[in-house]
This record gives C-alpha cells, sequence and structure tokens, in this order.
C-alpha cells in the first residue's frame, strides 16, 4: 500500500509539473529589459549648459556602470518640446530586468562617489542642476517584444 501510494503521489507531482512547464502565456508579447526613463525640462537657454553637466555625470557613472554589468546601456533623447509644460530630454536606463534594480544604492553610491566626489559634492552638483532644469517626471517601463 505504502509503495502504491508513493507511486500515486510522485504520478500526480509529474503531471502538475509537466502541465505547468507546458503552459504558456496569453500575453500579445514576450518581456523584456526594463528601461528607467526620466523626462528632463531644460530652462530656456541652459541645454547645452545641462548636457555638458550630463557629459560628467550621467554618462561618466553609467559608462562605469556598464563596465560593472550593473547596467546594460543608456540613451539621451533630445527635442523640441510640445508646448511650454512639456519635457525636451529623456534619459533611458536599461537594466536587464527588474531584479537588478535591487539594492541600487550599495551598487551605484560608490560609481558615484568616483565620478562625482564625496557625497556634499554630489548634492552641490544635484543643486545647481535646480538652476538649468526641471525633473518633470519618471518612469520605469518594460521593453516588450510583440509575437
Amino acid at each position: 500500500m505504502k509503495k502504491y501510494l508513493t507511486l500515486a503521489v510522485n504520478a500526480a507531482f509529474l503531471t502538475t509539473w509537466s502541465a505547468i512547464s507546458f503552459a504558456q502565456s496569453d500575453a500579445p508579447y514576450t518581456e523584456g529589459t526594463v528601461w528607467n526613463v526620466t523626462l528632463v525640462k531644460a530652462k530656456y537657454g541652459m541645454t547645452d549648459e545641462y548636457l555638458k553637466g550630463l557629459a560628467k555625470t550621467f554618462k561618466g557613472g553609467l559608462d562605469e556602470a556598464k563596465k560593472q554589468g550593473l547596467v546594460l546601456d543608456y540613451k539621451i533623447l533630445i527635442g523640441d518640446a510640445a508646448n511650454p509644460q512639456d519635457f525636451d530630454i529623456l534619459l533611458m536606463v536599461e537594466s536587464k530586468n527588474m531584479a537588478a534594480l535591487d539594492n541600487a544604492r550599495e551598487k551605484f553610491d560608490p560609481i558615484a562617489r568616483k565620478i562625482e566626489g564625496a557625497p556634499d559634492q554630489q548634492r552641490a552638483t544635484a543643486t545647481k542642476r535646480l538652476e538649468i532644469r526641471e525633473i518633470m517626471g519618471s518612469k520605469l517601463m518594460r521593453e516588450i517584444t510583440l509575437k
């Protein structure tokens, strides 16, 4: 009887496992990488000044993060604002998946110290940026591929 019960439990487990393994999502897409997108509005006449700052901090930090395998890629898109309340710069950072964002401070704070200096220097740089740009919003979005 014990042997029969063990066989029955194993058969049930294998049947369930097979069904789960072969189940597919009904979603019309497959999930890809994750993008953190920041919408920025440069103040009038300050776009070049802001981009010069990004060349050191944003680019410098993310080049190092790419080298360490913390991010896959990054992009900056620039264009005219559609209206006075619209953004004109998009900052995009690509990560492998949501899990790659776990413990972000632990991973990125040493890079920020290396690129931008001590926390006091980082705050001073961030405060100066308030004079030349406004962050309109930020989103975490997943890239998808349609089936």
